[in-house]
């Protein structure tokens, strides 16, 4: 009999510890040949170490420090930070109150806001197996956004705490509805299908969203504000009622890492692996909603941060879920406190909304990876 070498192989994940993962293909060997060891890596090329990973997430945990710092302290006026420190241990004098009341449950909520979507973005690329993927790809932004506009104009909606559930609900329905949409027919839910469904909802959304704010000048004025994605006018206690949704969703982003690295690999591997495939797509597209209708509900739909956290991540960590997933979370509270801090610095004594200022962020570093061919070698 003639023995079969499966070399397989995505480069898109690294699952499973191993070093290297050539391209999917069958190969017969003859009777007698001695047979090549399979994952040997290429010469000059060694993947990243579990040293070098931890330095890096050690990286994060510290800029992510920084930035909630800087958060803490600046601001139309800026704090020194042994008033920040003096503030956070109870104190009442000078600004105490200000960092208090206002300063801190918004750094806070940035912090969630930004582990949710940073997490989402390095699940939705895995689930789809799409480089362009992140949070609005099955169609949650979208569906918030709507459910929002519908609330504002035919419900009178004036508050974030109004807002919340609406595109919370909203954007869990939207994401429910695309992921049943690309799971008809044969194969089930299919990355091509789920992002296809995904489009597709987003666009009929999209319009409607267009059609309300366009017909009722009130509900535009209203709308827009939130539309642009910002943490400012928001409270420690909205915080809190997504805390729970945002927890659970981080928990399951973590646990299904390991099956995020199988289905890399493709459907059928993955599936001779061990891998329930249907029932892991199916567990990381409620993650990805729970995660981003949390954000979208808080903070509105910031965009940028589900794209290009994770390949900027992926870049330095390569494309082990086990470590993308948290390390993306990381990053993603990093990039949105940041970005809120540079929206207050750059417009005072007002300030630019963060989900602006994380798209001028976030576009140079995605044309710089581009540009070096690192998401050519992590995102096939």
């Amino acid at each position: 009999m003639r023995d079969w070498i499966h070399t397989v192989g995505h480069s898109y994940a690294q699952p499973l510890g191993m070093p290297y993962l050539m391209q999917v293909s069958v190969k017969p060997v003859a009777e007698g040949a001695a047979a090549a060891p399979p994952f040997a890596p290429p010469p000059g090329r060694r993947p990243p170490r579990v040293a070098a990973r931890a330095v890096v997430a050690a990286l994060l945990v510290t800029a992510l420090v920084a930035a909630a710092c800087a958060s803490l302290a600046i601001g139309t006026k800026s704090v020194p930070l042994s008033d920040v420190l003096h503030a956070i241990g109870g104190g009442t004098e000078g600004d105490a109150v200000v960092i208090r009341e206002l300063r801190m449950p918004r750094t806070f909520l940035g912090l969630l806001v930004g582990l949710a979507l940073g997490a989402a973005g390095a699940v939705a690329q895995d689930i789809t197996r799409n480089p362009l993927g992140d949070p609005g790809l099955i169609g949650i932004s979208a569906g918030g956004s709507f459910a929002v506009a519908v609330g504002i104009g035919a419900f009178g909606l004036t508050s974030s705490y109004e807002y919340i559930w609406f595109a919370f609900l909203g954007g869990a329905l939207a994401g429910l509805i695309a992921y049943a949409v690309g799971g008809t027919g044969y194969g089930g839910a299919t990355p091509a299908k789920l992002a296809l469904a995904g489009a597709a909802v987003t666009v009929l959304l999209d319009a409607g969203t267009n059609t309300l704010v366009l017909l009722d000048v009130n509900t535009l004025d209203q709308y827009r504000f939130w539309a642009v994605g910002s943490l400012a006018g928001r409270d420690a206690q909205l915080g809190v009622e997504l805390v729970p949704f945002i927890v659970i969703g981080l928990l399951l982003a973590i646990g299904l890492s390991g099956r995020l690295n199988a289905l890399a690999l493709g459907d059928d591997l993955a599936t001779t692996l061990g891998t329930k495939v249907r029932t892991t797509r199916l567990l990381g597209a409620v993650t990805v909603i729970l995660l981003t209708g949390a954000a979208v509900a808080a903070a509105g739909p910031v965009t940028f941060i589900g794209l290009v956290v994770p390949h900027v991540v992926r870049a330095f960590t390569g494309p082990d879920a086990r470590w993308l997933v948290p390390c993306s979370a990381l990053g993603g509270a990093t990039l949105m406190l940041s970005a809120d801090v540079v929206g207050r610095m750059v417009a005072r004594p007002g300030e630019l909304e963060a989900g602006v200022v994380t798209a001028m962020l976030g576009a140079p570093f995605l044309a710089a990876l581009v540009k070096r061919g690192k998401l050519k070698e992590h995102t096939r």
